[in-house]
């Protein structure tokens, strides 16, 4: 079985969606008129859900006229949020069958199916012609690619001239063993962790010129605190969370993380490059 089928497997959900649309009307929501805020504490398979989306995107410059792709996109939650608080068109491609069908569902019952596409696909061979988006992005992707250079040149080539690639990943930014699982890896098999350094080795080797970069340690230590709280509360893990997503271990691949966190091995980075050419 080759890497990516094996990191579709990891993912795959075929109850998701019934899963979801229980949790919404646990909620007192009917699912084919909801809004974002509904469907945020599942919406967004990244640490620090919403407000990491928030910070990561400000940083971006999108505006209305932009095509937008998001690489590695889920269920599309980040697409839709670029969509609706920018006005842009977003371009979403992942290689999880499960997640876009999901994901398309999603944005339909939210409204935003004209301004979202997503599409089934691999990163590493973008069914796309060179210099079709102003902005690229991925939010906790780069952990399952083992051929980020490869990744790299693909952002590359499907970026217009002085475009923008923002990453947004956990990355290795200590010494010691991983702990497995975690969400994006049952086993090693799947993981493919590295250094902010190596990152931007790959870009710089595609033609990227590196912008700006920042650890959110203490931001990913606050967020799996507080997810470790709701998970152990009395009431139990709430109708909709990322707990839908990560299976019946949630609780122990958060609980790994947030140990990796304290113990300074890993942390989620923000990344942005320029195409300076």
């Amino acid at each position: 079985m080759s890497k990516e089928n094996n990191i579709e497997d990891h993912y795959s959900h075929s109850s998701l969606l019934v899963s979801i649309k229980k949790g919404l009307e646990t909620q007192g929501k009917n699912p084919i008129n909801i809004t974002l805020d509904d469907i945020a504490p599942i919406d967004e398979f990244h640490i620090g859900g919403r407000q990491a989306s928030v910070d990561f995107f400000s940083q971006l410059d999108f505006d209305s006229s932009m095509n937008v792709l998001d690489l590695g996109c889920g269920l599309g939650g980040p697409a839709r949020f670029v969509a609706q608080e920018f006005g842009c068109s977003v371009t979403g491609i992942d290689l999880t069958t499960d997640y876009i069908d999901v994901g398309n569902q999603l944005s339909e019952w939210t409204g935003l199916e004209s301004k979202v596409k997503l599409t089934q696909g691999s990163a590493l061979d973008l069914p796309f012609q060179a210099g079709s988006f102003d902005v690229i992005y991925m939010m906790h992707v780069g952990m399952n690619i083992h051929e980020k250079e490869r990744l790299a040149k693909e952002a590359f080539r499907v970026l217009k001239p002085r475009g923008v690639f923002g990453i947004y990943d956990v990355m290795r930014i200590g010494k010691g063993d991983i702990l497995y699982p975690v969400p994006w890896a049952t086993t090693d098999k799947t993981s493919a962790l590295e250094k902010p350094e190596e990152y931007q080795a790959y870009l710089g080797a595609a033609g990227f010129s590196s912008l700006s970069i920042r650890e959110r340690g203490s931001f990913a230590r606050d967020f799996f605190e507080q997810m470790a709280r709701k998970m152990d509360s009395i009431e139990g893990p709430p109708p909709l969370g990322l707990h839908l997503l990560m299976g019946s271990n949630a609780k122990e691949k958060a609980s790994n993380v947030l140990s990796m966190v304290k113990q300074g091995l890993l942390a989620p980075v923000e990344l942005i490059a320029l195409k300076v050419s």
